[in-house]
C-alpha cells in the first residue's frame, strides 16, 4: 500500500503535467481558432481556407425595369474588367505599368487605383478598368498568366437600352459613395451594415442615384451569394463547384406603366424643342408616356462621369438634368380657365348662358388688364369664352368669386399637390391664395391679383403632370383620376385627393367648350382637332405662359415683341391639354413647349401627333404584368 501511493502521486504529476501541455494547446488551438474566426473573420469569408478551395462573395444580378409591353427599359449586360489584388501582385506600381503598356491607363487613372489599393485590405481585389473593348480583352486575357495580381474576368453592369428616352423616370445607378451607404445601411444592426458595405465594394455593385432606380433599390436588388472556386497555388481560377446553395438570389424585375414606344415617338416629335409631355389612360390612370426633353444618357453615370461631361449637363441652358414633366412648374396660362370656368359654377356667380362683353380690356380701379385679341371678342357666354380664350370674360368671373374658392376648387383637380408616383423629386405648385401670400411674402392679398389667376398668370404654378391630371378629371366628367406609373413593383402609399369628386354637369360644360377650341368657329386650335385617323377628334385647349411682361408702349403700338425679335429665354411658353377621342375619352395629353410662344401654333399641333400615335398603338392596351395577376386600384405595401 505504502508502495501504492508514490505510484498514485507520480502518476497524478505526471497527467497534471501531460494536461497542462494538453491545455495549453488546447488553449493556442482555441487562441487560434479565435484569431481565424472572429480576428480574420472577414478576409476568411472571402478565402475559405488554404487547401486551394475558396468562397468569393457574388453579387445578385439586379431586377430589370420593363414598360408595360415587357420591353426592357433597364437591364443588364456582360462587360469585361480587369483587377488587381495586392498580395498577389508583389510590386503595384510596376504591374499597373505593364497594363498600361496593353490598354488605356493613364497616370491620372493610375495614381487614383493606388490610393484605392492603398485604403482596401491587401487581399480585395481593386478595378483597374471596366467596359473592356473585344481588342483590350482579350489582350489582357492573353498577358494575364505573366502579370502577377491581375484578373481578367466578365463582369455584369447596368445598362439602359434606350438611352436618353427614359433618363428622368429611370434615374440612374452608380457605384456607391460614403454618403449612399449611410443612406443604404441607415438604421440596421451594425453586423448588417458591416454586410452592406462589403456588398457595395464588389465591382459589380451600383445603387440607385435617381429616379425608380432609387427608389425601388431593395426590390431591384436582390440578395448576394457567394462561388465556391478551386485556385492553383498562384490564386487563379482552376474550376468553380457547382454550389446552387450558395448562389445569389437576382432581384425582382419592376413594370412601368409606360408604353416605350410612345415615348419615343412622343420624344422624336419635340424634335430640338425643349419641353415635357404627359400621356395618361384616363380609366386607369396610368401613364403613358412621361417626356421631358432633353435629356441625358443614364449609361454615362453606371461607371462615373467626367467632370467635365458633367458641367456640360449641367450648365446647358436647356436644362437636361431637369424633370420638366415632374420637377418643372409653370404658370398654366389659358390651359387654367376650364378651372376658373368651373369654380365660378360651383360659387354661382354667373349662369353659363350670361353675356360678358369684351372690349379688348378690362378695367379695375385704376389698372386696366387686356385680352390677348386686342379688338376684343365682344360679348361671348362660357362656351364661347372658353373656345375663343377670351381673357376679359375670365377676369369678370374670378373677380366675382375671389381668390378662396378659386383656390379651393382648384385642388379638386388636383392642383397644389405633389403625387407620389415612385421617384425621386416631385413639385406641387403653387395655388395662391391670402394665406399663402402672407407666409411667402408677408403681404395681405389684393383683389386686382385674382385678376392675373383668373387667366392662368401671376403667382399660380403647375407641372405638366398637374395638367394632364386636370385634363383627365375633366374627361372623366368629374371623377378622381389618381396618375400612377409603378405597373408592378413596390408602390408608395395612395395618393389622397385633396377634396371631393367633380360636379359632372359643369364637366360636361368643360368638355363641350374644349370640343370648341378644336372643331368650332372661333376655336383657338382648329387645325389640332383632327387626328387624321378617319373619325375620331381631339378637344382641348390652348394656353401660354407669359415669361416677361409686355410694355406700355408695346400695347399702345400694337407691336408686341416677339420671335426673333427678342432673346429665347425671354419668349412666352406654349401648352396645350387635350383628350380623345372627344365622344369617348380614352386618352388625356398635356403638353409644354418651353420658350414656344403660342399654344395653338407649337404645343397643339406636337400634342395632336402624340395622341394619335397613342391611339393608333392602343397604347393603353392591357399590360403584359396584368395578363397574369391583377393589378389592383390602391397603393401597394412599401415592404419590400
Amino acid at each position: 500500500m505504502s508502495l501504492q501511493r508514490p505510484i498514485d502521486s507520480l502518476f497524478t504529476r505526471r497527467a497534471m503535467i501531460a494536461a497542462g501541455i494538453g491545455g495549453t494547446l488546447f488553449s493556442g488551438l482555441i487562441a487560434r481558432l479565435f484569431q481565424l474566426q472572429i480576428m480574420e473573420h472577414e478576409k476568411f469569408d472571402v478565402l475559405a481556407d488554404e487547401n486551394g478551395v475558396k468562397l468569393e462573395l457574388a453579387p445578385p444580378k439586379r431586377g430589370r425595369i420593363l414598360d408595360r409591353f415587357g420591353r426592357p427599359l433597364a437591364a443588364h449586360r456582360q462587360a469585361g474588367r480587369v483587377s488587381i489584388i495586392q498580395e498577389q501582385a508583389g510590386n503595384v506600381v510596376e504591374t499597373l505599368n505593364e497594363v498600361a503598356k496593353l490598354i488605356d491607363l493613364t497616370p491620372a487613372r493610375q495614381a487614383r487605383i493606388l490610393e484605392t489599393v492603398r485604403r482596401e485590405a491587401r487581399f480585395r481585389p481593386v478595378t483597374v478598368a471596366d467596359e473592356l473593348t473585344y481588342e483590350d480583352f482579350a489582350k489582357m486575357s492573353l498577358r494575364a498568366p505573366d502579370l502577377p495580381g491581375i484578373v481578367v474576368e466578365m463582369g455584369s453592369t447596368r445598362s439602359y437600352p434606350r438611352g436618353r428616352d427614359f433618363a428622368h423616370v429611370l434615374g440612374y445607378v452608380a457605384r456607391a459613395s460614403q454618403a449612399d451607404l449611410e443612406r443604404l445601411s441607415e438604421g440596421s444592426a451594425p453586423d448588417e451594415q458591416a454586410a452592406i458595405r462589403r456588398l457595395f465594394k464588389h465591382p459589380d455593385m451600383r445603387t440607385g442615384r435617381s429616379g425608380v432606380e432609387r427608389y425601388a433599390e431593395e426590390w431591384l436588388r436582390g440578395q448576394a451569394g457567394f462561388r465556391k472556386l478551386e485556385t492553383n497555388a498562384a490564386g487563379r481560377i482552376i474550376r468553380e463547384f457547382d454550389a446552387p446553395e450558395l448562389a445569389p438570389k437576382p432581384g425582382r424585375d419592376l413594370h412601368l406603366t409606360v408604353d416605350a414606344e410612345l415615348q419615343r415617338k412622343a420624344i422624336e416629335r419635340f424634335g430640338d424643342e425643349s419641353g415635357a409631355a404627359v400621356v395618361m389612360d384616363i380609366e386607369t390612370g396610368d401613364i403613358l408616356a412621361f417626356v421631358s426633353t432633353p435629356a441625358f444618357d443614364p449609361n454615362d453615370f453606371v461607371n462615373g462621369i467626367s467632370q467635365a461631361d458633367y458641367d456640360l449637363l449641367r450648365f446647358n441652358n436647356r436644362s437636361p438634368l431637369y424633370h420638366k414633366a415632374y420637377d418643372g412648374t409653370y404658370p398654366p396660362g389659358s390651359t387654367f380657365k376650364m378651372v376658373v370656368a368651373t369654380a365660378a359654377l360651383e360659387a354661382g356667380v354667373i349662369d353659363p348662358r350670361e353675356q360678358v362683353y369684351c372690349p379688348g380690356h378690362y378695367r379695375f380701379g385704376r389698372n386696366t388688364w387686356h385680352c390677348w385679341k386686342r379688338g376684343g371678342h365682344g360679348s361671348v357666354n362660357m362656351h364661347w369664352a372658353i373656345k375663343a380664350s377670351c381673357d376679359v370674360y375670365f377676369y369678370e368671373i374670378a373677380r366675382r368669386m375671389g381668390i378662396e374658392h378659386l383656390a379651393e376648387i382648384s385642388k379638386q383637380f388636383g392642383f397644389g399637390q405633389r403625387w407620389e408616383l415612385g421617384l425621386t423629386g416631385g413639385r406641387s405648385g403653387v395655388v395662391p391664395n391670402d394665406e399663402w401670400k402672407r407666409a411667402a411674402r408677408g403681404e395681405p392679398w389684393f383683389e386686382g391679383e385674382t385678376l392675373n389667376i383668373g387667366i392662368g398668370q401671376g403667382q399660380v404654378s403647375t407641372s405638366p403632370l398637374q395638367l394632364a391630371v386636370m385634363t383627365a378629371r375633366i374627361a372623366a366628367e368629374g371623377r378622381i383620376v389618381t396618375p400612377r406609373i409603378i405597373g408592378n413593383g413596390p408602390r408608395p402609399e395612395a395618393d389622397i385627393p385633396l377634396d371631393a369628386p367633380l360636379d359632372p354637369d359643369f364637366m360636361r360644360r368643360m368638355k363641350a367648350g374644349m370640343y370648341g377650341v378644336t372643331s368650332e368657329a372661333g376655336g383657338t386650335a382648329l387645325r389640332s382637332g383632327d387626328l387624321g385617323l378617319g373619325g375620331p377628334r381631339l378637344a382641348g385647349k390652348t394656353g401660354t405662359a407669359q415669361v416677361r411682361r409686355i410694355t406700355a408702349a408695346e400695347r399702345a403700338s400694337g407691336n408686341i415683341r416677339g420671335g426673333d425679335d427678342i432673346a429665347r429665354e425671354l419668349r412666352d411658353h406654349a401648352l396645350f391639354v387635350a383628350y380623345a377621342p372627344h365622344d369617348d375619352p380614352k386618352y388625356a395629353i398635356s403638353v409644354i413647349v418651353e420658350h414656344g410662344e403660342g399654344g395653338s401654333r407649337t404645343a397643339a399641333p406636337i400634342a395632336r401627333d402624340i395622341m394619335a400615335e397613342a391611339m393608333k398603338r392602343d397604347s393603353r392596351a392591357t399590360p403584359t404584368y396584368a395578363q397574369t395577376a391583377s393589378l389592383g386600384t390602391g397603393a401597394a405595401s412599401k415592404d419590400l
